[in-house]
């Protein structure tokens, strides 16, 4: 965690607590922004639990930032197995 996240000091709405569960995420972008909708997979239909909606620059710190906390997560608890590719034409 960078020093300057340390000092942020956020809040978070009680309805915002719990969370939002998803099991897939679908991704797209436009010259200006990426979307970000994660879903909740089950039948008898999926659900979008949340969207996000962040600039080009943004996205690429968020994914910079996953791939930091997923290492340093395995450094801790060991490797996350992979999953088999989402077939052609998905959603990832």
């Amino acid at each position: 965690m960078a020093d300057d996240d340390k000092k942020l000091n956020v809040k978070i709405p009680d309805s915002e607590m719990a969370g939002r569960y998803a099991n897939l995420l679908r991704i797209t972008h436009t010259r200006e922004e990426f979307v970000l909708d994660f879903i909740n997979a089950v039948p008898p239909q999926p659900v979008v639990t949340a969207r996000v909606v962040v600039s080009p620059a943004h996205a690429k710190r968020i994914a910079q930032a996953l791939s930091q906390n997923i290492a340093r997560y395995e450094g801790a608890f060991g490797p996350v197995a992979d999953l088999p590719e989402p077939p052609p034409g998905g959603v990832h």
